[in-house]
């Protein structure tokens, strides 16, 4: 078992040659240079090989030990030390490490007051255009500023301020997967499951369950 940097102790000893494993994200790459038989992905929080298991960052970590203690003890006891631990009790492998997410500028820059008057906006039907006339600016000329700012365009920030709203609503609402959609701008169920599976790594039932107490032994 390695845990976040671990992973390299690991593929130098060869024991991860032909084995998918990663590491915390700001390092995978530099794994996947150094140990080119090692499968490296750079997205999950933990992967389970069986005898041979490996975690992303520290927060990570803890969710793989509470995946070895749910596969050797139950869910039960690891619920219990996700409870001594103040920490979510179950963060499924697959799920991506994190979402990113431009965050708004300094004060005063042009595309502040922009970032919260789209942010209130999530569940209209947002075009570049729109952004360009709330701002007042071309849309050209938008979309330089987007770059420079967010390092994305219009629409790609956008979109992950749906996806951000749709998480957020996903750990602290009941609301269902249809309303969800509707409310963060998705539209329909079906676009927002795809959509959000391929940017967070699982489906919108399974990143909310991580936020759930898991019931029942497995």
């Amino acid at each position: 078992v390695s845990l976040c940097t671990g992973a390299f102790v690991l593929a130098e000893a060869g024991l991860l040659d032909g084995l998918k494993a990663t590491t915390h994200w700001a390092h995978t790459d530099v794994l996947a240079e150094r140990y080119p038989r090692v499968q490296v992905d750079p997205d999950v929080l933990y992967v389970d090989n069986g005898q041979v298991l490996t975690s992303a960052g520290k927060a990570a970590a803890i969710d793989l030990s509470l995946h070895l203690i749910r596969s050797d003890h139950g869910t039960a006891t690891a619920n219990t030390a996700a409870r001594r631990l103040v920490v979510s009790p179950h963060r499924d492998g697959g799920q991506a490490q994190f979402v990113l997410a431009p965050v708004p500028s300094e004060e005063g820059h042009p595309l502040t007051e922009l970032f919260g008057w789209a942010s209130k906006r999530l569940d209209q039907p947002l075009t570049v255009e729109d952004l360009a006339r709330q701002a007042n600016m071309s849309s050209r000329h938008l979309a330089r500023l987007f770059k420079a700012v967010t390092g994305t365009t219009p629409l790609q920030w956008l979109h992950a301020q749906r996806i951000r709203r749709a998480q957020e609503l996903l750990e602290m609402t009941d609301d269902s997967v249809d309303q969800i959609a509707e409310s963060s701008g998705m539209g329909t169920a079906t676009t927002l499951r795809r959509h959000f599976h391929r940017t967070v790594g699982v489906p919108p039932d399974t990143y909310r369950r991580t936020f759930r107490p898991v019931g029942g032994r497995h």
